[in-house]
């Protein structure tokens, strides 16, 4: 007869002097299992909790015997049970809520007992202006040292500063994470601001210690760095908000300074940038073919305006749909957009400066 425990299968129970031989008594260890894991996570802050466990070794060969050659599976599931029984003793103890997705994911190797955490990131929503030109969305590092420090890079590791170093510095300071990622919907040129109400964004803070901080505190903390970068923290997120702002496609208004080989007059500059207010079809620009899909897309201008003509410069205004190349859109890039503001004033001419002016909340 299999002798097995109370725990593992309810009906039969062992001698006193016995061991169980599906779990080899491991239920009798909870209790200090569960202590354990409060005693490791108390620097932790979190509200609720989930248990795994992992089946390997002599556990899983019991578990394989027991179902392939006796036919046993459900009423001997130790696994389902331990993790019961587990996730019970240290609500008790700690009066944490049981959820699917908690805080914290407590992993227990029925092997050799030994414990894991997965700490869930926190996830906070926010916009963000960038004031200055020359700053990146996102890390950077040298393409010398590849983030080691060297003399291209004056020992910085990084070819260009980055928003994502301005936020994520005072963030980990509060969270008392061990690291942390921006995760923007979309990205502006390295020389380019982004202005206005700010591009959305989604930050996560991994392995947080911290779970629930002043989010106006944080903010403040950002806003009074260096002054390129000003934040505006609108609540906490999700994961599945990261997906959202990633995948969504703002309409944008650029400020565009322009330059043409010669002088234009007004009427025929007006004219050409009532023409391009269309269907764009744009082949991905050369200076970023080595690092996205040769493709063409098909993106809308919605509107155009011409704010200043001195000469052979002026300043104009585009609104168009998320994903059009701005600069390729006024220089035409030998083609590969059409129409272009070149193509249409048949003169050749590039962006010299470029701002994003507003981002439009998608419906």
């Amino acid at each position: 007869m299999i002798t097995v425990c109370e725990f593992c299968k309810g009906r039969i129970k062992i001698g006193e002097l016995g061991s169980c031989v599906i779990c080899c008594n491991i239920f009798e260890k909870i209790d200090d299992l569960a202590g354990k894991v409060l005693e490791d996570l108390k620097d932790y802050e979190f509200e609720s909790f989930s248990v795994g466990s992992r089946l390997r070794g002599s556990a899983k060969a019991i578990q394989n015997f027991l179902r392939v050659e006796l036919g046993i599976d459900d009423e001997l599931n130790f696994k389902r049970n331990f993790n019961r029984e587990f996730a019970k003793k240290i609500r008790e103890k700690s009066g944490k809520e049981i959820k699917p997705n908690g805080d914290v994911r407590i992993i227990v190797d029925l092997e050799d007992l030994s414990l894991n955490y997965e700490i869930l990131p926190v996830y906070i929503f926010g916009r963000y202006k960038k004031r200055v030109r020359y700053l990146a969305q996102t890390r950077w590092l040298c393409s010398f040292c590849k983030g080691k420090g060297c003399e291209a890079c004056n020992f910085t590791g990084k070819k260009y500063l980055s928003v994502e170093d301005m936020i994520i510095e005072p963030a980990l300071e509060v969270f008392k994470g061990e690291n942390a990622f921006l995760h923007g919907s979309g990205r502006e040129d390295v020389d380019a601001r982004m202005l206005g109400n700010g591009r959305p964004f989604v930050l996560e803070v991994v392995r947080p210690k911290r779970r629930k901080v002043d989010l106006k505190e944080l903010e403040r903390k950002i806003n009074e760095g260096s002054g390129a970068v000003e934040v505006k923290l609108l609540g906490y997120a999700t994961h599945k908000d990261v997906e959202r702002i990633k995948s969504a496609s703002y309409k944008k208004r650029y400020r565009a300074l322009v330059v043409f080989e010669r002088e234009v007059d007004e009427k025929s500059l007006k004219e050409a940038l009532e023409k391009l207010k269309t269907v764009i079809h744009q082949r991905t620009p050369k200076r970023v073919e080595h690092r996205r899909a040769d493709k063409v897309r098909v993106k809308r201008v919605y509107d155009t305006r011409l704010l200043l003509l001195r000469g052979n410069k002026a300043v104009i205004e585009i609104e168009a749909e998320g994903g059009l190349y701005i600069k390729e859109l006024v220089s035409g890039d030998e083609g590969r957009t059409k129409p272009s503001l070149a193509e249409l004033l048949g003169i050749n001419c590039y962006v010299d400066k470029l701002d994003v002016v507003w981002i439009y909340d998608t419906t």
